[in-house]
């Protein structure tokens, strides 16, 4: 869509520098600057305030925020980092949020715990060549799950930062280890061992890095 790519397209800019922090300018500006219409440039715009990367004001104008002023839990501020010139310091700061909070989820739930082996078993099932989509589909509900079982509002309010981490490794293949390792964790919920899951949980997150 035309307005997906006026915004991605800023959104990135301002990420990656090429808008500068302080930077101004204008509705007409930006129109210029993407070649779209006026109204999907507002839009735009809408939507970058509402992320922390844009002020406006009817005097100032459109003004670039810094970065500490950014929604960085959006998934789309975190892909746009990701796309930018740091992308494996974001990449170890999603690895450093997810470590503080995901085995914390896995080690306390408190609901019904079939949905969560349901998708361990697609997971498993989903190894071959051909099964990259529905790899990432039963992973990305996996993980989802255990925040949300945990019954914390908090944990599971960070599912999107959690699948849009998952998304960036969508091309590498999983070893039978680290599928086994998401089997061992869905387990160790249902069974209420609350060190084995956050142990699994633990090395799952670990092995993102290497």
């Amino acid at each position: 869509m035309i307005f997906d790519r006026v915004l991605d397209g800023l959104g990135a800019a301002i990420v990656d520098g090429s808008l500068p922090t302080a930077h101004r300018d204008s509705i007409d500006g930006f129109v210029t600057r993407t070649g779209s219409s006026r109204s999907i440039v507002r839009e735009a715009v809408r939507v970058l305030v509402g992320l922390g990367l844009l002020s406006a004001g009817r005097r100032v104008g459109l003004r670039v925020l810094p970065a500490s002023e950014w929604d960085v839990l959006d998934p789309r501020v975190i892909g746009w980092r990701l796309a930018g010139p740091e992308r494996g310091g974001v990449l170890g700061e999603l690895r450093a949020l997810r470590r503080a909070v995901e085995p914390a989820a896995a080690a306390s739930h408190r609901a019904d715990l079939e949905a969560l082996l349901a998708a361990a078993d697609r997971l498993a099932a989903a190894t071959g060549p051909d099964d990259a989509a529905t790899f990432l589909q039963a992973d990305r509900e996996v993980h989802r799950l255990v925040l949300e079982l945990s019954g914390n509002v908090m944990y599971a309010r960070l599912h999107r930062v959690v699948a849009r981490a998952l998304d960036d490794r969508a091309g590498i293949r999983p070893g039978l280890h680290d599928v086994g390792l998401h089997v061992r964790l869905a387990r160790a919920v249902a069974d209420g061992d609350a060190d084995g899951a956050a142990g699994a949980m633990t090395e799952i997150i670990d092995r993102t890095g290497e």
